[in-house]
């Protein structure tokens, strides 16, 4: 057992070897060191496989940390993949089969319809005459992307060994989100029940439609739907010209977005152009291999952010940051209220239509990270949706304001559920409860006087924000110690080397040669610790 066990971690060992020598091959081929342009890094990203496209598709709406040149050419990475030839793709669909694929799909257009990292689709017809689509599997993504993923595990090791990140990314926070997501994607028989789960969620919406699974042709690596006679979303002279009213699609799209976010907690997670079509005045939502699920908690937290934000309650946004993330290290409060008040105030003087909702997200993820909140997947695939959802209203829509309409949406969904017995009774208990406590202050109060006199009263003080300068003094305390053991050897050493003690080394006594060494080696680490301190600040 234990042989077989070597042998298989040699053989897994030796598949990433070879994985690591396509990687470097790729960039030898590119001519990496010679610059990277957008175009350049959209090719090497397709050349490496599903894996890095899947890294530059997050990329692409990011501009927050790449130039917007090289957002935009990433953005065609979404549906604009190399596609892998059709022989492959005929042999995929009768090995997973197991049968020629005309039994399957008696006809099937050569030219793929799209392309995209993890998977492309073709039409096909069935046997019953039905125009469809099948989605197909990239042949041996999974493997090639566990190497991958394999060797990002061992550099974010490597990052936090030499301390690239500064504590501020959580590399392997990131690959593992990565890799969930990607095996959910990788799992159509999933997406299938994505599929039918939204379409069940939305029946009663009378505008929005989600494409028919074939369900007897359906497996894990092939996916099998209707065909979506469509227009995309962002070609909008050509919906013009059908008398489609951009600003009414527009509305219809952000409230029923809204309403997977708030209501059902069950969304798109990527609703890019290419995943939105129109067809018979309805939006189909294509795609759904990537969706985000938000508890009943998750939903009234980001209901109270967005409504403690436009009342500008500083307190109640700090504390929805604190209950959605997990604190993974010392928070200091006092600097994160600060820095929630100042990012509250840049937005306090907007109204409330000039507010970029999906910006607004960024700046607060980013505040999260700076203090230690480590937030969840289903809040940044959430953010990255509303990013997504903008960018497309952004160029379809512009009228359309989603953050005007979400707050339309609190406003109606709140008065709704209004029951006003309900609000009355709980008012009631609470002023009760309010009164008792009050009546009970006075004598509280004569207790703690009594123990005061007596000096039986204790206190403790805790001084908010003060670990952070306690724990420099420490550190530079602890130099100082350093310091000095270092100057007392270089000086006993000194001392030490003009006797004839013995034993010695080139006439030099060996406890001084000694002492040397070991104050030589304190004042380079005293050093190494000065400079990295330096390149942390710059």
């Amino acid at each position: 057992m234990r042989k077989r066990k070597q042998q298989n971690n040699h053989n897994q060992d030796e598949k990433t070897s070879v994985r690591l020598r396509e990687i470097v091959e790729v960039l030898r081929r590119h001519s990496i060191i010679h610059g990277v342009t957008p175009e350049k890094l959209r090719l090497i990203l397709e050349d490496l496989g599903p894996t890095y496209v899947k890294i530059g598709q997050i990329m692409s709406m990011r501009s927050d940390v790449l130039p917007q040149k090289y957002c935009d050419e990433l953005m065609k990475l979404r549906a604009d993949v190399k596609p892998i030839e059709f022989s492959e793709v005929v042999k995929l669909i009768e090995n997973e089969y197991g049968t020629p694929i005309k039994e399957v799909f008696p006809e099937i257009e050569e030219k793929p319809l799209g392309s995209a990292s993890m998977a492309q689709v073709h039409v096909v017809k069935l046997k019953d005459g039905r125009k469809a689509v099948a989605k197909v599997q990239r042949p041996n993504i999974e493997e090639t992307m566990a190497q991958d993923i394999a060797l990002m595990r061992k550099a974010a090791k490597l990052f936090e060994i030499i301390d690239l990140s500064g504590d501020v990314i959580d590399f392997n926070s990131v690959i593992e989100e990565m890799w969930v997501v990607s095996k959910q994607e990788m799992d159509f028989l999933l997406e299938a029940k994505n599929c039918h789960e939204l379409a069940q969620l939305n029946a009663d919406i009378a505008y929005v439609a989600f494409p028919e699974i074939i369900d007897p042709l359906t497996t894990a690596k092939i996916l099998v739907m209707e065909y979506v006679d469509g227009i995309q979303i962002d070609h909008v002279q050509e919906l013009t010209d059908l008398g489609y009213d951009m600003n009414e699609i527009g509305e219809k799209l952000a409230e029923n977005y809204i309403k997977q976010v708030l209501d059902d907690g069950f969304f798109h997670a990527d609703p890019h152009p290419g995943n939105v079509w129109i067809r018979d005045g309805k939006i189909v939502w294509l795609d759904l291999g990537m969706v985000g699920r938000l508890s009943n908690h998750d939903r009234q937290l980001f209901k109270n952010a967005v409504v403690a934000i436009v009342n500008n309650d500083i307190f109640e946004v700090k504390n929805v940051l604190l209950s959605l993330g997990t604190v993974k290290g010392k928070i200091n409060h006092s600097l994160l209220y600060d820095d929630v008040e100042e990012l509250i105030t840049k937005y306090a003087n907007l109204e409330l239509g000039n507010i970029d909702l999906g910006q607004l997200f960024e700046e607060l993820l980013d505040l999260c990270n700076r203090h230690n909140i480590r937030t969840p997947a289903r809040i940044t695939m959430l953010a990255r949706g509303v990013v997504t959802i903008e960018g497309v209203l952004s160029a379809c829509s512009p009228n359309v304001n989603f953050m005007q309409l979400a707050k339309s949406h609190l406003t109606e969904h709140y008065m709704e559920n209004l029951n006003l017995a309900s609000e009355l009774k709980k008012s009631g208990k609470n002023l009760y409860t309010m009164t008792k406590k009050a009546i009970d202050v006075p004598g509280q109060l004569s207790d703690l006087l009594k123990m005061a006199t007596k000096g039986q009263m204790k206190m403790n003080l805790d001084v908010t924000g003060a670990e952070e300068p306690i724990k420099q003094i420490d550190h530079m305390l602890d130099k100082l110690i350093i310091c000095i053991i270092a100057s007392s050897l270089l000086i006993g050493s000194s001392l030490i080397s003009t006797t004839n003690m013995r034993p010695q080394i080139l006439d030099i006594p060996l406890f001084g040669i000694l002492g040397f060494l070991g104050s030589a080696v304190l004042g380079c680490w005293l050093l190494f610790g000065i400079l990295r301190r330096w390149r942390k600040g710059s």
